[in-house]
């Protein structure tokens, strides 16, 4: 089972018949636990996808209310900016320059 604890509960589930019957030819009886815990599992992610998809769909995800910092194209630009300040420490031409200089080392070193 793929459920993240070891815990288990038993229930008591009813089955159409004909619903049954496609499983037990499909799925060995022994296997059939996770079968059915792996199906809910992927339905009830697929349910909580749906219910987000419909959220969004209720209203914007992004309004200028929401985010007054953002408005111009400077404050967006400033905005990168600092992202990507705090991921890339370095300039590009710092990149660039290193980037050169292994070059160059590869270039001199006796292959």
């Amino acid at each position: 089972m793929t459920g993240r604890t070891n815990a288990v509960r038993q229930i008591r589930v009813a089955f159409p018949v004909e619903l049954l019957a496609r499983l037990d030819s499909l799925v060995p009886s022994r296997e059939r636990d996770r079968f059915i815990v792996e199906a809910t599992e992927q339905a009830l992610r697929q349910d909580r996808l749906e219910r987000v998809l419909a959220e969004l769909r209720e209203g914007p995800a992004w309004s200028d209310e929401d985010h007054p910092d953002l408005m111009t194209v400077e404050d967006v630009d400033r905005y990168v900016r600092r992202l990507r300040e705090t991921w890339m420490p370095r300039t590009w031409d710092e990149i660039a320059a290193e980037a050169e200089k292994e070059m160059a080392h590869a270039q001199s070193s006796p292959g």
